[in-house]
C-alpha cells in the first residue's frame, strides 16, 4: 500500500476501511452489491489536534497505524491516489482495537 500524501487539518484522521468480509462463517459467499462497509479501519494520518474556544491544542488519542472501529456511517469518502480512503473526526471513532 503507497504512503498518501495527504495531512488532514486539526481533528481530522484519513482512514483506510478494512476489506469487507465476501463469505460468512457457514461458508455462503456474499456479493459485491450486498456487502455493507467495513466498520473497522486503520488510521493513515491524522491531524494536528483538535483546537478548543481558548485556542488550545488537544492532541488526537489516536495515532498513525492504530486500528479503530469507527461509525458506520461516519466520515467523507476521497479517493486519494487511487485508493479509496475515509476523512473524519475523531470523534467519528468509536474506539481503538487493540493489537
Amino acid at each position: 500500500m503507497a504512503k498518501v500524501k495527504f495531512r488532514p487539518l486539526h481533528d481530522r484522521v484519513l482512514v483506510r476501511r478494512a476489506n469487507p468480509t465476501s463469505k460468512t462463517a457457514g461458508g455462503i459467499i456474499i456479493p459485491d452489491s450486498a456487502q455493507e462497509a467495513s466498520t473497522e479501519g486503520e488510521i493513515v494520518a491524522v491531524g494536528s489536534g483538535y483546537v478548543n474556544d481558548n485556542g488550545d491544542v488537544r492532541p488526537l488519542d489516536v495515532k498513525a497505524g492504530d486500528r479503530i472501529l469507527l461509525s458506520k456511517w461516519a466520515g467523507t469518502e476521497v479517493t486519494l491516489d487511487g485508493e479509496e480512503l475515509m476523512v473524519m473526526k475523531e470523534s467519528d471513532i468509536i474506539g481503538i482495537i487493540a493489537a
